[in-house]
């Protein structure tokens, strides 16, 4: 199939840019049936954002607090991201994977 340039508009930013042949056959080869919706600027963009929030716990900026415990399993100290209340075991990272 032959594939030639294609000019679209952002969804963002209102610009237009050029979704290549290139492009369109990487996306062809992919399975992806869309066009993309956005410039690659603002993609980049949206990339960054979403990694930030990802990388923040997903709460904007705010880590989620850790607590410190020890390790029902080993006795080690470890943190968790939830207050314990004793009710139920509580284990380090290795542990919980032995446990799973």
């Amino acid at each position: 199939m032959a594939f030639a340039d294609k000019i679209l508009t952002c969804k963002d930013c209102g610009k237009d840019f050029t979704f290549t042949a290139r492009e369109q056959a990487f996306y062809a080869e992919k399975g992806f049936d869309n066009e993309p919706g956005r410039c690659p600027d603002c993609r980049k963009a949206r990339k960054q954002s979403r990694n930030n929030h990802r990388n923040s716990g997903g709460r904007q900026g705010n880590k989620r607090p850790l607590y410190d415990t020890v390790c029902s399993a080993c006795g080690r100290e470890t943190k968790v991201p939830f207050k314990p209340t004793g009710e139920r075991p509580v284990y380090c990272r290795d542990c919980f994977e032995e446990h799973r």
